[in-house]
């Protein structure tokens, strides 16, 4: 893993040193509308600019009642520093991060149990597409709680004692990681000093050109504004750069896809069945079991499914909902279609491979 990483962020230094980009190490803060100091290793260097973008991101939410200091107690970001392999695992926070952390301890030989505070799995998601991948974890993990919150956590020397309120049995963990979402950090940069505006939940508001209220201030990404995902941040970076660049640059994306890399994986792209109800905008849908799929059958991923929401009148996809191995890897034609503003003839006449899963 480490190696991976280390490839691909070397690869990002490389790239800034054949720009000719400065790169400087510390913690900055804003001092002013047009300066930033940053403590670093070697001091504190002061700079000035002209325009500045903030990608500052964001961090993990920390819950109250919960020992933190606690070593056994990580992050999603520690999680990812696997010292050992417990043998119990806790997930507090059934979203689309508890689940992929889950699911790659689950695969390491832990016994997992999930707890979440709503009433289903990542809440938000269409129920049909949570529905295959609960099935499988139902029958893998030690437990999963919905509608359940931890009571209490007692870290002893035999492990971490975890009290959950609802019928829940009290139990023993190894570890536990916490996993409720995920908060901005812009109110840790000293934006006040350059007279940018942050929400006090630490968003920085931008406009369709991602400026804040100082017009050569911007902000892209978890700071900006949801969804926290590292492909919209990237989109909004190449906005934020093309309008410092004098272009006539907007956001505006139709489809942004979402990928929960669980296993089974769960995609979505464009409008969600979800949404549309609660907005109330007309759809019909579409719906193909993976059942239906050779493909699917000899990768013993039958338990899928591809959903298609399309605009009655228009016959325009809205969006696709996936469920099924390499979930993610499928939304791309999708997303195109609604970008091209495709109707549901244009997919569904075009002539996909046999035997493969894009055929859904």
């Amino acid at each position: 893993k480490d190696g991976v990483v280390g490839k691909l962020t070397g690869g990002v230094g490389g790239m800034a040193k054949q720009r000719k980009v400065e790169v400087v190490t510390g913690e900055g803060r804003f001092t002013g509308p047009h300066t930033l100091e940053v403590a670093g290793a070697d001091g504190t260097t002061t700079i000035s600019f002209d325009h500045a973008i903030v990608a500052a991101g964001s961090r993990s939410v920390e819950l109250p009642g919960i020992p933190h200091d606690d070593p056994r107690v990580m992050s999603s970001t520690g999680a990812l520093e696997l010292e050992d392999i417990p043998e119990r695992l806790l997930v507090i926070g059934g979203g689309i991060i508890g689940l992929e952390m889950a699911t790659v301890y689950d695969a390491l030989g832990s016994a997992v149990t999930v707890v979440e505070l709503a009433d289903q799995l990542m809440p938000g998601t269409d129920k049909d597409l949570v529905r295959p991948l609960q099935k499988r974890i139902t029958e893998r993990y030690e437990a999963i709680h919905t509608g359940t919150k931890v009571e209490s956590v007692d870290a002893k020397d035999d492990g971490l004692h975890v009290s959950f309120t609802g019928d829940a049995a009290d139990a023993v963990f190894d570890r536990i990681l916490v996993a409720v979402g995920r908060t901005p950090n812009g109110g840790d940069l000293g934006l006040d000093t350059a007279g940018v505006s942050v929400d006090e939940r630490g968003f920085v508001g931008v406009d369709d050109q991602l400026r804040t209220n100082v017009p050569h201030i911007f902000a892209i990404g978890d700071v900006a504004r949801a969804p926290m995902l590292a492909h919209k941040a990237t989109a909004e970076g190449h906005v934020a750069a093309e309008v410092i660049a004098g272009q006539d640059a907007v956001y505006d994306v139709r489809a942004m896809p979402s990928v929960a890399y669980t296993e089974p994986e769960v995609a979505w792209v464009g409008l969600t069945e979800t949404e549309a109800k609660a907005n109330d905008v007309r759809f019909e849908t579409a719906k193909v079991p993976w059942s239906a799929s050779g493909r699917a059958l000899a990768i013993d991923g039958a338990a899928g499914m591809t959903k298609m929401l399309v605009d009655p009148d228009t016959q325009r996809v809205l969006g696709v909902g996936i469920v099924g191995t390499n979930a993610g890897e499928l939304l791309g034609e999708v997303g195109v279609a609604i970008e091209m503003g495709a109707n549901v003839e244009d997919v569904g006449l075009t002539v996909h491979a046999h035997p493969t899963l894009s055929e859904t």
